[in-house]
């Protein structure tokens, strides 16, 4: 599975709606069963620049933190 960031204007049918730091989230059933308990920073250290994502459900990931398997 890998993690998707992409911007909507609107909700879909069904999503989750969250409002963090005045920032609306838009989270699909299907993703949320699997993102429950993630966190998300952004990193602008020595090891490249970007979010980083903390998933407590993934069993494995990968090297570049873009993808996980649970």
């Amino acid at each position: 599975m890998t993690y998707v960031l992409a911007f909507d204007e609107k909700p879909r049918f069904g999503d989750e709606i969250y409002e963090i730091e005045g920032i609306t989230v838009y989270v699909d059933p299907k993703s949320m069963f699997y993102l429950s308990g993630t966190t998300l920073d952004f990193s602008d250290g020595l090891n490249g620049k970007g979010f980083v994502f903390s998933n407590p459900n993934a069993t494995k990931t990968c090297g570049c933190g873009s993808s996980f398997g649970v």
